[in-house]
């Protein structure tokens, strides 16, 4: 599919993008070439797509119903509960749902780690965004559950071809406090093999560090460490609690990292993300908004704002994740991170793009439009998608949204009842 984007705003000065299936061959004052489709880009910016660095997409069906309550009677007494009950087909429409609300806030691609990994699959190849998915690698330490779970893994990513090229098989290992080392250890061997991404819940919380110290005498990262599973494949989600030593190997290994800042804002894990640690060690990392539980709702625009904020509050130093920095993490790196590609708006290039509509008060006047994305806009500032060459939202409609609203509410209420 050919896409032809009329006079939209593009680095400073008004251009025409055209795009063929998904890679840009010409930026121009004036292209002629006949396009399938022409966008008017008139009033509008034309900027590289975000990215979700850390998701649990279907827990869109949970969302507003367990709230401000304790991390530990908030899983146990509600979301363990309710997702002991999930089908596939719960899944599929809330992952469906999350889809709809990424694609409306301007989010093209995703990382997730949840159940029923096929119906998460088929969420996003209907949808056509990309998701990096894992299914929830959990063995509580349990020999037969370990075979299991290494049984299904082995099959998902056999299946997950099907999927291509909107679904990615990744491994979800859920944290080592759940997962035992003979399992992990497997999952290194594999994803060697095979070269694929490992996404886990890493340094979270201080129980966490204390259960690894306890039962192997080492810190989360030195314990991953010492088995072999960091790399440039591991991505380790939340590092609320690493420290100077955890930073030094990360870097050493080329490990990545997802900051989470409102659901950790949300469950008060007790720690703030270390910014100044990791910026000095410079180990690459990105943003993610973390399932509709413990978030509320997936949108990275204000999550960028939110890691900014915090970012300079907590160090006292208001230069601190300035705002061109925090977008291009939510977008280059993040593309980086998921091995996308160069996520710029060039020639020669195939990155995700957004129009965002300058028509709004909060752009006004306009001098900067990073420091207008990160610190005034909103997810309704989105006005056009485009992922892989198609035409996913424009004029902020998403085709079939009212069905899948519809839908997805009933599947949450009829599970809430079960």
């Amino acid at each position: 599919m050919t896409i032809l984007i009329k006079g939209v705003h593009l680095d400073g000065a008004v251009r025409d993008i055209f795009i063929d299936n998904g890679v840009i061959l010409e930026i121009s004052p004036s292209c002629t070439r006949p396009a399938d489709r022409t966008i008017d880009g008139t009033g509008k910016a034309a900027l590289p797509s975000l990215i979700n660095g850390h998701t649990h997409a279907a827990m869109t069906l949970f969302r507003g119903y367990a709230d401000d309550m304790p991390l530990k009677s908030w899983l146990e007494e509600k979301i363990w509960v309710l997702e002991s009950k999930l089908t596939e087909e719960d899944v599929y429409w809330g992952a469906k749902l999350a889809c709809l609300e990424m694609i409306r806030n301007g989010v093209t691609a995703f990382n997730d780690m949840y159940w029923h990994w096929e119906a998460t699959a088929r969420a996003v190849t209907d949808m056509k965004v990309r998701g990096f998915i894992s299914a929830v690698f959990i063995d509580m330490f349990e020999d037969g559950k370990a075979r299991e779970q290494i049984s299904l893994n082995q099959d998902l990513y056999a299946l997950s071809k099907k999927y291509e090229p909107y679904a990615t098989f990744t491994f979800g290992p859920h944290a080592l406090y759940t997962v035992s080392k003979a399992s992990l250890e497997w999952m290194r061997d594999f994803s060697i093999e095979k070269d694929i991404l490992i996404h886990m819940h890493l340094a979270e919380t201080a129980d966490e560090t204390r259960f690894s110290q306890e039962k192997y005498g080492m810190s989360p990262v030195e314990f991953l460490d010492s088995i072999g599973l960091l790399s440039g494949r591991y991505i380790g989600c939340h590092g609320c609690a690493l420290d100077e030593a955890d930073a030094a190997v990360l870097k050493e290994r080329g490990a990545r990292l997802v900051h989470v800042p409102v659901s950790n804002l949300k469950l008060a894990v007790g720690r703030v993300f270390p910014h100044r640690l990791i910026g000095k060690t410079g180990i690459p990392y990105c943003f993610g908004t973390d399932g509709c539980a413990s978030n509320n709702h997936l949108d990275v625009l204000e999550t960028m704002k939110f890691a900014s904020l915090l970012a300079k509050f907590h160090t006292s130093d208001p230069t601190m994740l300035p705002a061109r920095q925090t977008f291009d993490m939510a977008t280059r790196t993040a593309a980086d991170i998921f091995r996308l590609g160069e996520w710029s708006i060039r020639e020669g290039l195939s990155p995700d793009i957004i129009l965002i509509d300058l028509a709004r008060p909060e752009f006004v006047p306009n001098f900067d439009i990073y420091s207008d994305m990160v610190y005034a806009a909103n997810s309704s500032a989105v006005d056009t998608v485009i992922c892989l060459g198609e035409v996913l939202m424009e004029n902020r409609v998403v085709p079939g949204e009212e069905e899948i609203m519809a839908r997805a509410a009933e599947t949450a209420r009829a599970l809430v009842k079960r």
